[in-house]
């Protein structure tokens, strides 16, 4: 998932969307683009997680890093990659590798991860107005629950409790929570951070303890934090939407014990499978930054019959049999405008989110 960015890396988005505005209004941005796409076979494969009517709720308690963009914002995007790209399907992407077929330059591929309802809600149906295909990375355990994932729990109750103080020794916390929302969602961030020094039961013992004392518990749910059901999957797939693994719970494979990483990586799947009626070929390491997943990690994926598998990891690369199971995404983030947006599609070594100018 994304989460809040350093000053540093604030400054660096600004520096990117002040070029991204020069190049598209100097008209260079067009001739960039067909340059990158004559030197090579790499693939952009898009990664959302949410979309809202707005990308800036009032009153939103929980973690606004995770809003990819507005319903308008990703509806001209969408459409802009209609008209300038090549969409297609992880299905067709294997298609064409067991074919031995080269991919056709320009080829796009658009991702969410976790399977929030605004997925059903929002996006869909933009994809379905414009005869677009997404793939939905979902976690197993989390779909018809009703309950919000832990760590947006966890940014939610920072963000609600009438509590003063915010007390968490084990990442040495002792804070006075913030007055306003502003305030309480930069801590809210500042805790996601340090929370990834803790092993998985360290985590969970955390966000269960602040459940009971703050009582907030997550099994109340929140109408602005749900996951799909696996109704609306149905509906989703049957309209020509893709479904992949994002795990069961969502845990970080690459630091679970190994009986319990396979059966993440196996119990997705085979969840998915049964509750869908057909293949699930993909999967989406959850998190998905380079210590997210190794190469045992790997190995379970593809035993369990996963063909390709999807990083968080920023870039973009040819897709072939040697890297069918670390696929680089491009973040697409709702700081981004139109113009930002156009240049990180075109030229992503420059103007991804996450990638890095050269200063000095």
């Amino acid at each position: 998932m994304a989460r809040g960015a350093s000053k540093q890396a604030r400054e660096r988005a600004g520096r990117r969307q002040l070029l991204a505005r020069w190049c598209h209004r100097a008209g260079v941005l067009p001739l960039l683009g067909r340059m990158r796409l004559r030197s090579g076979d790499a693939v952009r494969v898009l990664a959302y997680h949410r979309v809202l009517e707005s990308a800036e709720p009032a009153d939103f308690s929980f973690d606004t890093d995770l809003i990819s963009a507005s319903a308008d914002a990703f509806r001209q995007q969408m459409a802009y990659l209609k008209r300038h790209f090549v969409p297609m399907t992880f299905a067709q992407v294997l298609d064409h590798l067991d074919q031995g077929r080269r991919l056709p330059r320009g080829a796009v591929l658009v991702t969410f991860d976790d399977g929030y309802d605004d997925n059903y809600r929002i996006a869909f149906p933009i994809l379905r107005e414009l005869g677009m295909s997404a793939m939905f990375f979902v976690s197993t355990g989390h779909i018809d629950s009703g309950r919000p994932y832990a760590y947006d729990w966890l940014v939610h109750m920072v963000c609600s409790t009438p509590a003063a103080r915010l007390q968490a020794p084990e990442l040495g916390v002792d804070w006075a929570l913030g007055p306003d929302l502003g305030e309480r969602r930069a801590q809210a961030s500042e805790l996601l951070d340090r929370l990834k020094s803790l092993d998985d039961e360290g985590q969970g013992a955390l966000i269960a303890r602040l459940e009971r004392e703050w009582s907030l518990p997550r099994s109340e749910g929140h109408p602005h934090c749900r996951p799909m059901t696996w109704d609306q999957l149905r509906e989703m797939r049957a309209a020509g939407m893709e479904i992949g693994s994002h795990g069961v719970d969502h845990r970080m494979l690459a630091k679970l014990p190994r009986d319990r990483m396979v059966a993440e990586v196996q119990g997705s799947k085979q969840a998915l499978e049964r509750e869908l009626g057909g293949p699930v070929a993909v999967l989406s390491y959850p998190v998905g930054g380079p210590d997210a997943f190794d190469g045992d990690t790997v190995e379970a994926v593809r035993a369990a019959g996963f063909r390709m598998a999807c990083s968080y990891v920023a870039g973009t690369r040819a897709i072939e049999a040697t890297t069918l199971y670390s696929v680089p995404r491009l973040p697409v983030e709702r700081q981004m405008d139109r113009e930002w947006f156009e240049a990180m599609v075109a030229v992503p070594e420059v103007f991804s989110y996450t990638s890095r100018l050269r200063t000095g």
